[in-house]
């Protein structure tokens, strides 16, 4: 396995396995070896956001992806997801250290209010940006019948809304993909482009994406995955939370929408433990899809440390409650540390575990994992990986106990991929 190893995917269903601390891929390898057949590796992905709040370099996740999966035998494609990146600075850095994927993230420009403006303000937010929305009239009363039979009608309230919610987070997403697309030029390497918008408040319409898609690859975007805002909630750490057969419908017409605009893959983001999701996006997508999945295998590696140091492991959950509240602000998620029982008060190791960690017993399908610890360590990962403590006792532990963490990964994993592979 060589450094230039790292290939684009294009649109094969692909799988992406984050790795926050670097010693996740063997496992990840096992899952994909074990169940995985038929889906593509993305083994180096992290966001910026996550590469800061554990100390590592763009460099660091690509070596030690791409030496973790030579370890354990890896021989097949790779795909490397620069994730998340909102600027010129993060382009440049993933891109020196040889990643292929890109996943633009231009959230930061999406007016997260506008689908609750009334008619009145829509107007007048529409009247202030109208001069910068250079595709409006060409969208303006046209109609759409996907293949599903739902009919897409572009009038002038979803046009405003879309221009307004996303106009500036087209032209941001635009501008940074032609950017890329120019450093790769002059590098003489081939790329590949997601486009993020699912982290909004309000999910994305079917006009909202055929007209972020549509303008995007006008502009010559790579385009080769798009992530909406799915209907339900999507909590860090949990099944999918939500109506299920009304999700189903919506997949399959958000699907539609790709095959039709692209084709291009459609994206799960906090693709992590949506268990009673995989099929139905799998089959909505015969197989156009992408899924992400970050913080599990962190949480997977607190699994090793609770079964081997359990004292480490009640030190840990001590500091992440103590962090919960500040660490949470930039997630949508539900626990609270109050709605957990302190360590001091379980005296069984196993039940610990089951109440921090466990996220497949006693769930029931489409209503979310209710016990809330899972969160509360999910979100803390930054403070605890960075914790002159913590940190190295949690790779010492993942070092000590290889076999253990690839098998918990494996496990885990699998669950996620059997499913997956069910409309392939």
């Amino acid at each position: 396995m060589s450094e230039t190893s790292c290939v684009l995917l294009g649109l094969r269903p692909s799988f992406g396995f984050g790795d926050r601390i670097g010693l996740a891929t063997p496992g990840h390898v096992r899952a994909m070896l074990q169940d995985g057949a038929g889906i593509e590796a993305i083994y180096p992905q992290q966001s910026i956001r996550e590469m800061a709040r554990t100390a590592r370099t763009a460099d660091q996740v690509m070596q030690d992806a791409l030496q973790g999966a030579a370890a354990a035998g890896w021989t097949g494609p790779i795909g490397a997801d620069a994730d998340h990146l909102k600027t010129e600075a993060d382009v440049d850095v993933t891109i020196a250290a040889g990643f292929t994927f890109f996943t633009i993230d231009p959230s930061g420009f999406v007016d997260q209010q506008a689908d609750n403006y009334d008619e009145q303000l829509l107007r007048e937010k529409f009247s202030a940006v109208r001069d910068q929305i250079d595709w409006y009239d060409n969208c303006l009363g046209r109609s759409v019948t996907l293949t599903t039979g739902t009919v897409i009608t572009l009038d002038e309230e979803a046009c405003m809304r879309a221009a307004v919610k996303y106009g500036a987070a087209i032209r941001q997403a635009v501008q940074l993909a032609d950017s890329i697309g120019r450093k790769h030029e002059a590098c003489g390497r081939d790329f590949e482009i997601e486009l993020s918008v699912d982290e909004t408040d309000q999910p994305t319409t079917l006009a909202e994406h055929l007209i972020i898609a549509e303008q995007c690859l006008k502009s010559g975007m790579k385009l080769v995955s798009l992530a909406p805002r799915f209907i339900g909630d999507f909590e860090k750490g949990v099944d999918f939370i939500g109506d299920l057969q009304a999700l189903e419908r919506s997949l399959a017409d958000h699907a539609a929408v790709a095959k039709m605009a692209g084709p291009y893959k459609l994206s799960l983001h906090s693709g992590s433990d949506k268990i009673s999701m995989y099929s139905l996006l799998s089959k909505a997508t015969a197989g156009l899809f992408h899924v992400k999945t970050a913080g599990t295998s962190y949480l997977e590696a607190l699994r090793v440390v609770a079964r081997h140091d359990e004292a480490m492991f009640r030190a840990i959950i001590e500091f992440a409650r103590g962090r919960y509240d500040t660490d949470k602000a930039t997630y949508h998620v539900h626990a609270t540390v109050n709605g957990t029982p302190a360590p001091a008060d379980i005296s069984s190791a196993k039940v610990l575990e089951q109440e921090y960690l466990e996220c497949w017993e006693d769930v029931p399908e489409g209503k979310g994992f209710t016990k809330p610890g899972r969160q509360i360590l999910h979100c803390t990962f930054g403070s605890t990986l960075t914790h002159p403590e913590f940190g190295p006792a949690v790779r010492d532990v993942l070092t000590t106990h290889p076999e253990t963490y690839a098998e918990v990964l494996c496990d885990h994993f699998g669950r996620h991929l059997r499913p997956l592979r069910a409309g392939l």
